[in-house]
């Protein structure tokens, strides 16, 4: 099956109802990705198919749970689940964050190519970062566990905001080390199509 209709029956399977246009962005995200992969090695994921269910529909599939209107996507790497949120979701705010000034070097050339006026593309340490005004949803799919991904972002959470972080199995232990001020709030199972690989949603808060 070739990439296009391989996203078609993805997104379908997924039940998201995208933007008009998001997909031909999707694909073009993909096409860039792959093109600045070859030099900055951005993913251990080569092959185009895969990159479709391993980076665009594991991405999408979390889309549903995003409320509110800004997000913060920690150690963003090469866009994800950043950029495809920002497609999906082009009333939200997305701010891609990233240490490394070359992964970053790529995220402003897809905010460029893809014309992504709702996103956001900061290059520094995730502690380090004071912006003027919090976000609603802080999120993470490879940062860090998750003891050390609430504490490093805690201080960018708006009131009332939670934390969304893309697991593989189930973090048991990660959990059982987390700090008593946050509390698990609920846990969504995402299948992914076309992914045979158990992937976990995992919604933290602040305990008031």
């Amino acid at each position: 099956m070739s990439i296009e209709p391989q996203l078609k029956a993805g997104i379908a399977a997924l039940g998201l109802a995208l933007p008009e246009g998001a997909e031909a962005k999707l694909l073009a995200y993909l096409a860039l990705l792959d093109k600045w992969n070859r030099v900055y090695n951005l993913t251990a994921v080569r092959d185009a198919e895969r990159m479709v269910s391993h980076h665009l529909l594991d991405s999408l599939a979390a889309v549903a749970f995003f409320q509110g209107e800004s997000v913060l996507d920690v150690g963003s790497g090469g866009g994800l689940p950043g950029i495809p949120l920002a497609i999906a979701r082009p009333e939200m705010r997305v701010t891609l964050i990233d240490s490394i000034a070359k992964k970053t070097a790529f995220l402003l050339q897809a905010k460029a190519e893809l014309g992504l006026g709702n996103l956001n593309v900061v290059t520094g340490r995730v502690e380090d970062y004071r912006p003027a005004e919090g976000f609603d949803v802080i999120t993470s799919r490879a940062f860090s566990d998750l003891k050390e991904f609430v504490a490093l972002t805690r201080h960018l959470l708006k009131p009332g905001g939670c934390w969304l972080a893309m697991k593989g199995l189930y973090p048991n232990e990660e959990i059982a080390q987390l700090p008593s001020g946050v509390k698990v709030s609920a846990d969504h199972a995402l299948v992914v199509p076309g992914l045979d690989a158990t992937r976990h949603l995992i919604v933290l808060e602040p305990v008031e």
